[in-house]
């Protein structure tokens, strides 16, 4: 179906001397909105005594959007590589904006199955092509420095909740005047929670669709001032070949990748998921904890802070030491890390709150780093098409990573009742996985000759690809 004519990649090629430092604001404006989807857990004790039904319960929400987020980076990624990042961030604003309307209205009328529709399925597909909307586009921009690149592209999506947690709780508060955001016992109505809904769709459809029109593509002979791909140090691992889409699935890297990407995701998803209650909890002594609500809300968004942080600051190190190092950093002391946390974590609040935020700082890193690492393996060619095929991993951690913490804890006792003992399990879990990621990260190596493509590829070739594979 052809594209009206202002969403077309013909009308957004940058003139001469158009500034690239103008785009990562185009990319932050769509990743910070969709980022909201790490402050569920604001919010998430309203569902359950809402809906009266079971924290699992109310996780499968979270769950489905971000296995939606998967499949649509997955099934998408070649379109999005045809037609360009304005076409798919306003695809990306229409899904999102209609998810909170649609779960919005679930929650009004006390209809979970909607919120699963709203939030779950439509809002979890305007994730996944927002999600990879920037990223083959700012690689364009900045050839010389991918991983910085990619950090820039990404580092929004695990910022969102910096904004939104504290927004939440304030808009709330103000649609439920009983809720006293302060006070750990006060839980806001579902009415409020509606209300948020349908305000955060207006916000968000406004920062959105400003992202959408500024964002521009480089004409496909530009080139950064001074930057001569020939001069690139040849680093491990790092290929100056290309490999499609197509075979990139058939190589064993790409399945390793897949394997370290999902263990990763897996490990720090499951607290992200669980954060506001998870640093009451681990505080608890009988039926009060010595943190409030109000601070596990702020304990959201500092976890959002490192998350954006980690995504920017550990991509761009990887520009240095490269992508195989940095997630050997990432696993192997993400398992130590994760040991601390469940053996001494409840002891002070200061060794908590440390222990997972570098936890997290690693989950954002590993997500900003893999399509740096995706261009190292198989080059520019269909790059963001791989990487949307990839985030299948995230889809399965999404699932993954909340039903291990929540079936754990739904053994383990009441919400708003369990203490840190009760998420040890759960926790030892994640050192496993972390292992499996950090053992299938040493097998990675360079991908063989077979599969990859002429030499003739060209950016207009690539694109004629990818128009006969979303044909086909």
């Amino acid at each position: 179906m052809a594209l009206p004519g202002f969403l077309q990649r013909e009308r957004i090629v940058a003139r001469p001397g158009f500034n690239r430092w103008l785009i990562p604001p185009a990319a932050l404006a769509v990743h910070l909105c969709i980022g909201q989807a790490y402050a569920t857990s604001v919010y998430k004790a309203s569902l359950v005594t809402h809906f009266d039904t079971t924290l699992t319960a109310i996780g499968i929400i979270f769950s489905i959007a971000i296995v939606m987020l998967g499949l649509s980076a997955a099934l998408f990624g070649t379109w999005v590589d045809k037609n360009g990042p304005r076409a798919a961030m306003f695809t990306s604003a229409v899904f999102w904006v209609t998810g909170f309307l649609v779960g919005g209205l679930g929650i009004e009328t006390r209809q979970l199955w909607l919120v699963y529709l709203g939030y779950g399925v439509i809002g979890g597909i305007g994730l996944g092509i927002g999600y990879i909307s920037p990223v083959s586009t700012l690689i364009k921009w900045f050839p010389d420095r991918p991983g910085l690149a990619t950090g820039m592209a990404i580092m929004g999506f695990g910022g969102g909740a910096l904004i939104a947690a504290p927004l939440s709780r304030q808009l709330m508060s103000y649609y439920d005047p009983t809720y006293v955001p302060s006070d750990s016992s006060s839980v806001p109505n579902g009415d409020a929670v509606a209300a948020l809904f349908f305000t955060l769709a207006a916000l968000y459809a406004v920062f959105m669709m400003f992202g959408a029109f500024i964002v521009r593509v480089p004409a496909s002979d530009w080139r950064p001032a001074g930057f001569d791909p020939a001069s690139v140090k040849k680093k491990a691992l790092v290929t100056t070949e290309n490999v499609s889409a197509n075979n990139a699935i058939k190589t064993p890297q790409f399945w390793l990748l897949w394997t370290v990407l999902f263990c990763n995701v897996t490990a720090g998803i499951g607290i992200l998921e669980q954060a506001s209650p998870m640093i009451q909890d681990f505080f608890r002594t009988g039926e009060t904890s010595t943190v409030a609500a109000a601070t596990g809300a702020g304990f959201v968004g500092l976890l959002s802070l490192f998350n954006m942080g980690g995504r920017f600051a550990w991509s761009t190190t990887s520009d240095f030491i490269g992508r195989k190092p940095i997630y050997m950093v990432y696993l192997g002391v993400g398992i130590v890390l994760y040991v601390v946390l469940a053996l001494f974590g409840s002891t002070a609040t200061w060794i908590f709150v440390l222990t997972a935020a570098i936890i997290i700082s690693f989950y954002g890193g590993g997500f900003a780093t893999v399509p740096a690492y995706l261009r190292d393996l198989f080059g520019t060619y269909q790059v963001g098409a791989i990487h949307g095929r990839l985030l299948t991993a995230w889809a399965a951690a999404g699932v993954a990573g909340p039903l291990i913490v929540n079936g754990v804890l739904d053994t383990q006792g009441t919400p708003g009742q369990l203490v840190a003992a009760n998420y040890r399990p759960a926790l030892f879990i994640m050192v496993g996985l972390l292992a499996v990621g950090f053992v299938a990260n040493l097998l990675i190596k360079p991908v063989a000759e077979k599969y990859w493509e002429p030499k003739a590829v060209t950016p207009a070739t690539a694109r004629a690809d990818a128009e006969r594979s979303s044909v086909r």
